[in-house]
């Protein structure tokens, strides 16, 4: 019993950063803003929250520092998509680059070396739990905002048909822009997760590609709350089996490349047919 114990502890341990990056996932690409950085989102929530706990010596000031990263993030990506037209592609891309390099150039400057933080002041044992549940409260409320509220109206119907929404008089821009803030905000929660949930510092190359992970699960979820948060939990189970088999004879090699090859059947559709949303990626010009 305590085997499967561990397994289903460990599992949720490794699915939280990936349920708060899919939800991010989710509620960009239900608004039509395809969100290929949700990598750089989650190493800027992960790198500020380290960079203010050490700061102010107050991971929970920290804990919201990466929170308001995230967001200002997911901000850039909206305005390069809604206001200037980028290619959200290449938008995304550039946000996961910038994101990578300054966490490293930060590194230096406000620890004075490269590599990895010093160790800072963490959420503990209470906080990461405290994570752990709110990744599940935030897909409930995403689902219930989405599908009960005019917001999550408006949000689904901008992702389908932006000049309907256009046409009854709202601007499916400004309600992108929001979709983009809130999902850069729940992607920097699973950043902030990582390194003062999970551990108590930062490291380069510390998301290792949850963010192309969770993207997968939004695919394998059907771009719904529920579904994606059901899928970042089957990635984190895979995540989890590598450590429960590492002493039974299987390549370790293997079962760390499984999470992976499980997305890559995501993102090249062998995992089965998916809508996306009608508009997903689709700028809209009026």
């Amino acid at each position: 019993m305590s085997g499967i114990q561990d397994f289903v502890v460990l599992t949720l341990v490794k699915a939280a950063p990936l349920i708060y990056a899919a939800l991010a996932g989710v509620v960009c690409e239900r608004a039509g803003i395809l969100n290929i950085a949700l990598e750089g989102q989650l190493t800027i929530g992960a790198f500020t929250a380290v960079a203010v706990s050490f700061a102010t010596g107050n991971p929970v000031i920290g804990l919201l520092a990466g929170v308001v990263a995230g967001a200002l993030v997911g901000l850039l990506l909206g305005v390069a998509a809604t206001r200037f037209g980028v290619d959200q592609i290449v938008a995304g891309t550039g946000i996961n680059l910038l994101a990578l390099g300054g966490a490293a150039f930060g590194l230096t400057v406000v620890f004075g070396q490269p590599g990895a933080s010093a160790e800072v002041s963490a959420l503990g044992v209470p906080g990461e739990r405290g994570l752990i549940v709110g990744a599940f409260v935030a897909a409930l409320l995403l689902h219930l905002a989405l599908y009960r509220t005019p917001w999550g109206l408006r949000t689904r119907a901008s992702g389908e048909n932006p000049r309907a929404v256009r046409s009854a008089g709202i601007d499916p821009r400004n309600v992108r822009l929001i979709a983009t803030m809130l999902g850069g905000a729940l992607a920097g929660l699973g950043g902030v997760y990582l390194s003062l949930g999970e551990l108590d510092l930062y490291s380069d190359g510390m998301t290792a590609g949850r963010g192309f992970i969770a993207l997968a699960a939004v695919i394998f979820g059907r771009w719904t709350p529920f579904g994606a948060t059901g899928a970042a939990l089957g990635f984190g189970a895979l995540a989890a089996l590598q450590f429960v088999l590492q002493r039974s004879g299987v390549p370790s090699e293997l079962m760390q490349a499984l999470p992976y090859l499980a997305a890559l059947a995501a993102l090249t559709g062998i995992a089965g047919r998916a809508r996306a949303p009608q508009a997903d990626g689709v700028p809209y010009t009026e």
